[in-house]
């Protein structure tokens, strides 16, 4: 009974990865081919580019805290 509740806890807990992966894609879509974006103005790609950075890094680190959460639940807590 623990065990199976360990796993379906450890399955929600990775939710936030699929959500993760919708975030990113939608970090580097903004940055291909919205309005202001690089395919409309090449000459501001470098400053896109470090926008685009922090958004990336942000949207991973919630990804990495949902593993590691995911991770905790199944092999420390007993």
């Amino acid at each position: 009974m623990l065990e199976g509740a360990k796993l379906i806890g450890a399955g929600a807990a990775t939710i936030a990865l699929a959500g993760a992966a919708v975030g990113i894609g939608n970090v580097f879509s903004s940055l291909i081919s919205e309005p202001h974006s690089v395919a409309r103005n090449p000459s501001l790609a470098k400053q896109l580019f470090g926008y685009a950075i922090p958004g990336f890094a942000s949207t991973e680190a919630t990804a990495l805290s949902a593993l590691t959460m995911a991770f905790s639940i199944l092999f420390v807590f007993q």
